[in-house]
C-alpha cells in the first residue's frame, strides 16, 4: 500500500495537533493544585517538606490548635495555604 506525500503530510499534522492536545491537558493537570473555594489545599506530604517536620509534628500541630486543617472521611488532612503562611509569619 502506497500512500502519496500529501495525504502522509496530513496525517503526521493530524498526529502531531493530537500530541498538542494531550501535552495541554497534561500541563494543566500537573499545575492545578488542590483548591477549595479558590483557595490551594496541602496535603501533610506538602506541608512536611514546607516546614521540615515530622509527621508527628504535624499531628501535634494539629491536636494543640496551632494549624487549623480540614479531614476528609478517608482520614486525609487538608490544610489552607494561607492558615499555613500564617503559621509561618507568626511561628518561624
Amino acid at each position: 500500500m502506497n500512500i502519496d506525500r500529501e495525504t502522509f503530510i496530513a496525517w503526521m499534522e493530524r498526529i502531531m495537533d493530537r500530541f498538542d492536545m494531550s501535552d495541554k491537558k497534561i500541563e494543566r493537570l500537573t499545575t492545578q493544585r488542590n483548591c477549595l473555594d479558590g483557595e490551594q489545599l496541602l496535603d501533610n506530604q506538602d506541608l512536611m517538606l514546607l516546614l521540615k517536620v515530622s509527621p508527628r509534628t504535624l499531628q501535634r500541630y494539629r491536636a494543640k490548635g496551632i494549624l487549623s486543617y480540614i479531614k476528609l472521611d478517608d482520614g486525609r488532612c487538608y490544610y489552607k495555604a494561607s492558615d499555613v503562611h500564617k503559621l509561618i509569619r507568626e511561628r518561624f
